[in-house]
């Protein structure tokens, strides 16, 4: 018979099972901590099973000779003898003296060739105190922290009936009772399995241990007594015990699935002898062992399939078990939120609920704006972060991979390991996530070019006076980091669209005309760079494409430039050698090229300062220092810039560097919010239960291209004079020419002082409604509409809704301009069938908001996120990791500091925090006429 024949899911499927299995996981990780808090350690411990008695790696399991046919399955075969690694504990997840009544445990991990093991977990009572996981669990949760025998019972009877009932709670209480006791020598004990596991094709069975008789020896006596007597029995000679097994009979004399039931009146089988050696255990090597056996993660499911763990409580242990392993190594993190935390956040939150049917959160004194933000925001947290992979299957599995040494130490190219417990999460290729269910079932209605033409279409341009263009640059600068969907060719899997009248398009710059615009298809939801924060765009998100951006062959600690400028793409698809080249156009030119000098100054700096790192050490440090810059000039700049009000401004500073020094507003933060009253970086890594990765809604509200304005002037530094350019001019494979001729600063001075375009409708650029890349012509506007549909991101008003904003019942509520109204209900009809970017840029924003409020509360959840779940921003973010000089490089760095770093003439220009992303002072012309002669008549006393 198979394992399933023997199990039924608790739940309506293996889903809802798997899901409860997580969130049990969560629950565990939270007793660890309150554990720890009883201890006052440093370091999270195990759940269950705290103390380590005995630990030893030279076991041996003699498997019978006479073992009967039926048993003789997998590594269990006559006369085999099996390495065993042993670890004997007392249960209590609170250390405590031998002395103490208590469970006793054993875990074994069998050695069966190759990489293949068989971790058998038992205790010295035949039944678990709970029938299932969600009893265990609930059971544990009630004892967290307590070690005294009635606080226990006092803290079970209280919490436990709410939870499981009465008459579990009755049982449970009986079975801790009757089993918590005390012993006065672990070799003299039985220990049970409770649960069953697959035995091939014996079917289920529920093992044991039995001691052989031995001995005696002088009893052991004080808090490490249980040690004493092992180890004089290992002085003295072996200690044995039998392993022995039960077959199942059937469901009502032997439960699979209830582990607080007996087998009863079913024999035991013999099949092995485990053999621990004489030995001694005080010495230096013992100790060693008994330091690494205490590090393993023991876990039922390192097995294989033909002795697959069965029923309910075991299927949790995979999750629980491999969750509360890798928070006691330091893998895995977990914050409980408290309940006076989640019941403060509930009222106050039912309060700004009410408030804000009349009054929005952005209309609201800063103070009492910021209480509804962290309200809204843990909302969000809670509702608006779905996984897009299903919970993984409960499996057989191997002992996982231990993260390579450099991995923990330093990012990764492809961005795996930065939870160090889930190699893949936000790793190159790892799904888009969502942030709310997926609208499976689109339609291609309205026409999108049709909408294209009437709503996105410049005619007039629209300015945002309040921003620079540096700021159009750095949002795409961030989104090369972020996000990169893959294309298929459009040769060769494409949506085509039908173009109204006579219309033509080339899909092609080597096509011809056609009444179909052929618009690339997505190859699948993955993403083609990491989802984290870790600079990509300048480093690649892959190890070949990083060893191709440094110097000396992939070696050397700086990165490739010629003569201070990017390299020139060796090649076919690349206009210049960086992490990020698509869509390349000036802007993304100047600030790649400035951070890629910036991540060169800081190794100078490092290598100065710490002479002995070497070119290894020194590159990684470097693109930790500067990604994190990065990520703070995001933060704590350009994000008050483009949202211009003292409630952001003030928001994003706490996120970075904790509660303003306001009495009143630390006391709400702190009591709504703990993570906001230090800032994020002085936390810990949490995913809020969903693993991170950026999701297509968080795509869909970056989709700025109005930022971008189609005419710009530079000023020539050969001649002092205003040379204008169209887009098409400095993008494409024209643009380093360009570039390079202009220089820098001059570029940074001419994108600083000019304004972008006001993220709006009728304002989409007219240079990329016919834009060139990779050998395909697209209108970008008529792809925005196109993919978003795609990707099943859902119309404007259910995404509202979704976001828990109020839905609009008309046009009128968007715009009162009485051309855009109309082609509104022209091409839509109805409210509910607008396009979700047409909605977000139809709809007018918060004062100061360089974007829409429905927009908002997408970045409002995750921009925290993306700081909150990388380990190298939170918990990793400390001298030990960046070195103290880069550390000090990121508290004190910001964009203007960047700016003067590497263009010292733009020292009296360049704005300091966000307004480095506002339009900067521009010189009067005849300065900077003065200040060319100045440089070239210095260079020609170079020369000279």
């Amino acid at each position: 018979m198979r394992y399933q024949d023997y199990e039924r899911y608790h739940g309506r499927t293996e889903q809802d099972e798997l899901r409860c299995f997580d969130e049990l996981a969560r629950e565990l990780m939270v007793v660890q901590e309150r554990n720890r808090g009883v201890r006052g350690a440093a370091a999270v411990d195990r759940a269950f099973h705290g103390k380590t008695v005995l630990a030893v790696e030279n076991g041996c399991l003699r498997v019978r000779r006479d073992l009967p046919p039926g048993l003789r399955q997998g590594c269990f075969r006559p006369g085999a003898e099996l390495a065993v690694t042993a670890r004997f504990s007392n249960a209590n997840g609170v250390a405590q003296p031998d002395t103490a009544r208590d469970l006793r445990g054993v875990a074994l991990r069998v050695h069966a060739g190759g990489d293949t093991v068989h971790d058998l977990l038992m205790t010295n009572w035949p039944v678990s105190p709970a029938a299932d996981a969600r009893q265990f669990v609930a059971m544990a949760s009630a004892v967290a922290g307590r070690t005294s025998t009635p606080a226990k019972l006092l803290s079970l009877a209280l919490r436990l009936p709410r939870r499981v009932g009465p008459w579990a709670t009755v049982r449970i209480i009986g079975n801790l009772v009757r089993s918590s006791r005390r012993s006065d020598s672990l070799a003299r004990e039985t220990y049970y399995s409770r649960g069953a596991i697959m035995w091939g094709e014996a079917g289920p069975v529920r093992y044991r241990l039995r001691p052989v008789p031995a001995a005696d020896v002088p009893p052991g006596t004080g808090p490490d007594k249980l040690r004493t007597d092992f180890a004089r029995r290992l002085t003295a000679g072996d200690v044995e015990f039998d392993l022995e097994v039960q077959r199942y009979v059937s469901e009502r004399r032997t439960p699979v699935e209830n582990t607080a039931r007996r087998w009863w009146f079913v024999r035991y089988e013999s099949v092995a002898r485990l053999v621990l050696p004489r030995q001694e255990l005080d010495t230096g090597q013992a100790r060693l062992v008994e330091h690494r056996v205490d590090r393993l993660a023991f876990n039922p499911w390192n097995t294989t399939d033909e002795f697959r763990p069965l029923g309910n409580l075991n299927r949790a242990r995979r999750a629980a078990y491999q969750a509360s392993s890798a928070h006691r190594l330091g893998q895995r993190y977990v914050t409980e939120e408290s309940r006076r935390t989640a019941l403060l956040n509930e009222l106050v939150g039912r309060v700004f609920a009410r408030v804000n049917r009349r009054w929005p959160w952005h209309r609201l004194p800063t103070r009492l704006a910021l209480l509804n933000l962290a309200v809204l925001r843990r909302q969000l947290r809670r509702s608006n972060l779905v996984d897009p992979d299903p919970p993984e299957r409960v499996e057989v599995r191997r002992p996982g991979p231990l993260p390579p040494p450099e991995a923990v130490a330093h990012r990764t190219a492809d961005g795996r390991w930065n939870d160090l417990s889930a190699r893949d999460m936000g790793a190159r290729g790892a799904r888009f996530g969502r942030n709310m269910p997926v609208d499976r079932h689109q339609s291609d209605l309205p026409d999108p070019v049709e909408v294209a033409e009437a709503l996105l279409t410049r005619t007039d341009f629209i300015s945002a006076p309040s921003l620079n263009v540096l700021a159009a640059a750095w949002i795409q600068f961030q989104v090369h980091d972020w996000v990169q969907h893959g294309r298929h060719p459009v040769r060769e899997r494409s949506i085509d669209l039908p173009l109204p009248g006579d219309r033509t398009w080339r899909s092609t710059t080597d096509g011809r005309p056609e009444n179909v615009m052929h618009i690339a298809e997505d190859a699948g939801d993955r993403n083609q760079v990491s989802h984290w924060w870790d600079g990509s765009e300048v480093y690649g998100s892959d190890a070949e494409k990083a060893a191709r951006l440094r110097e000396d062959g992939g070696r050397g600690a700086r990165l490739r430039l010629e003569d201070g400028h990017l390299p020139t793409a060796p090649g076919p698809g690349e206009v210049v050698l960086a992490g990020f080249s698509d869509s390349w156009w000036l802007g993304l030119s100047a600030l790649q090229t400035l951070f890629a000098r910036e991540h060169n100054a800081v190794c100078d700096a490092l290598q100065d300062e710490y002479p002995d790192l070497d070119e290894e050490r020194t590159y990684q440090t470097a693109r930790l220092v500067v990604s994190a810059l990065i990520a703070k000039i995001h933060t704590v700049e350009w994000t008050p810039a483009i949202l211009g009000t003292k409630t952001l401004d003030t928001a994003m500073s706490v996120n970075w560097r904790g509660a303003p020094d306001q009495w009143l507003s630390r006391l709400g933060l702190r009591l709504l919010d703990p993570h906001a009253v230090h800032g994020i970086p002085r936390t810990r890594p949490d995913h809020s239960g969903v693993p991170f990765s950026l999701t297509e809604e968080f795509v869909t509200v970056y989709r700025m291209h109005p930022l971008l304005p189609d005419d710009y002037v530079f000023v020539d530094p050969a001649t002092g004079e205003p040379r204008a350019f169209g887009f098409d001019d400095i993008s494409g494979p024209g643009t380093q020419e360009v570039f390079r001729h202009i220089g820098l600063a001059e570029s940074l001075r001419s994108l600083g002082t000019a304004s972008p375009g006001a993220v709006t409708l009728h304002n989409f650029p007219k240079a990329l409604r016919h834009f060139e890349r990779d050998g395909e012509i697209v209108d970008l506007a008529v792809v925005d509409v196109v993919r978003t549909r795609r990707r099943g991101v859902p119309r404007y008003n259910d995404f509202r809704a979704a976001l828990h904003m109020p839905r609009i019942s008309a046009f009128e509520e968007l715009t009162t301009d009485p051309e855009t109204l109309a082609a509104l209900e022209r091409l839509y009809g109805s409210v509910d069938r607008i396009d979700t970017v047409i909605g977000l840029l139809a709809e007018t924003p918060p004062a100061g908001f360089g974007f829409s409020d429905t927009a908002f509360r997408v970045f409002l959840l995750m921009a925290s996120r993306r700081l909150q779940s990388d380990r190298f921003l939170t918990v990793d973010f400390r001298p030990e990791v960046y070195t103290p000089l880069g550390m000090d490089w990121v508290e004190r760095g910001g964009f203007a500091d960047v700016v003067r770093r590497h263009c010292s003439e733009l020292a009296g220009v360049v704005g300091t925090g966000k307004a480095a992303f506002a339009p900067w002072t521009d010189p009067p012309v005849p300065d900077r006429h003065a200040a060319h002669a100045r440089r070239t008549a210095s260079r020609r006393s170079v020369a000279r």
